[in-house]
């Protein structure tokens, strides 16, 4: 079998070498997060203008020299500290039956919070004996227990890896790949006794496409079939915006509807038809697909320009649109930009247009493409998805 050159846009090449340059992370561990060889972003670093030494790492400030302080002080934050512990026992003793249940969890978050309190202290807010606590923790560890601690640091382990961006079902399928054989309403009952849950997403609302023109409107092909056979033989795309504080930027992506990849985007500070032209770009380099794929995007402006479909129909591409105002004709392109903005740009304030480039080249290329466990591909990545049917 021979293996496909990949091949790079400059606009991939400059946001390689700025997310290494702002990461202060080595090279290689960059470079591995996008499936990139090291010598390969070395190389780029050398030409990118203003980079080619090692990036720059923070300079770790010397700690304070710590002081004796006021005794007078420290009698002050002691009482403080009482005063709180008094204030939680009292909102404990209101919901200790429903939050608390069983004596076992009381002495579980004794035993958490015996290096900040305490014992005693502990025992009297939570409204159990010192002697219960010191007895249960005596006690030998069941095997279940021991399985289920070790579980929940395994799931606490994805969880953070993964910047809590996946629920019970993605921290399943992750185990299971992992080679761990356990079920999944043990891993919810886990996550929900420890509070431990996804990022909720927020709702959103696309407002970029222009479709009150007189241009040239292709029909829809794709009909919502959502499920083609192999790579490459239907593409989706669309543009959203992300705010930042000197304005919005604009993203433009096409995804592979087979593996879900995104195979192109570009990001700019308008919303020409450059825009999504220079996406296309990458995915014809990228990718270089046979004649007749299907293209398929909304009725914006930008995607019935003379401009853009001159460029489809000089590599056969068939040219489908959704009809007017029915985003559920582009339902997965859509369910793409939602995850995007629900794990990452929602939790964010960009103060500038690059700040924000450096986080959506790093969640599509390091993240989304390579590691997130998609549901629709059986909770596998887009790129073991691709690598599957080649």
């Amino acid at each position: 079998m021979t293996t496909k050159l990949r091949f790079f846009t400059e606009e991939f090449k400059v946001e390689a070498v700025a997310l290494l340059e702002s990461s202060g992370r080595p090279l290689e561990h960059v470079a591995k997060e996008l499936g990139i060889q090291p010598s390969m972003l070395r190389n780029w670093r050398r030409r990118v203008p203003g980079t080619g030494g090692p990036p720059r790492l923070p300079i770790k400030q010397a700690a304070a020299p710590l002081s004796a302080g006021d005794p007078s002080a420290e009698i002050a934050r002691l009482k403080r500290e009482l005063d709180r512990v008094r204030m939680e026992r009292d909102i404990l003793k209101k919901t200790g039956e429903h939050f608390l249940g069983a004596s076992e969890m009381r002495f579980r978050i004794i035993e958490d919070c015996r290096d900040e309190y305490p014992v005693r202290v502990l025992c009297d807010a939570l409204g159990v004996s010192p002697s219960g606590y010191y007895a249960w923790r005596s006690r030998p560890e069941s095997a279940r227990k021991a399985a289920n601690r070790q579980l929940l640091a395994d799931i606490q382990r994805l969880h953070d890896q993964h910047r809590k961006r996946y629920g019970a079902p993605r921290i399943h399928a992750a185990l299971r790949a992992q080679g761990r054989i356990v079920s999944r309403g043990r891993v919810e009952r886990l996550m929900r006794h420890h509070g431990i849950r996804a990022q909720r997403p927020r709702a959103y609302r696309v407002c970029t496409t222009d479709s009150n023109h007189a241009l040239p409107v292709a029909p829809n092909l794709l009909d919502r079939d959502f499920s083609p056979a192999t790579p490459n033989q239907v593409w989706l795309t669309d543009i959203t915006y992300v705010p930042t504080d000197e304005g919005w930027l604009y993203l433009a992506v096409i995804l592979d509807l087979f593996s879900r990849k995104a195979v192109g985007w570009a990001m700019r500070d308008h919303l020409r038809t450059e825009l999504p032209l220079a996406a296309l770009t990458m995915a014809l380099q990228r990718q270089r697909p046979a004649p007749g794929l299907l293209h398929h995007s909304d009725r914006g402006s930008q995607y019935a320009s003379a401009q853009y479909r001159k460029a489809l129909k000089e590599h056969g591409i068939v040219q489908s649109m959704s009809r007017k105002g029915n985003c559920w004709d582009n339902a997965p392109m859509e369910s793409f930009f939602g995850t995007a903005k629900s794990e990452l740009v929602h939790h964010q304030r960009y103060p500038t247009r690059e700040a924000a480039k450096r986080d959506l080249f790093a969640y599509i290329e390091g993240y989304y493409n390579r590691q997130r466990l998609h549901s629709a591909l059986g909770y596998i990545t887009p790129e073991q998805a691709e690598l599957r049917a080649a």
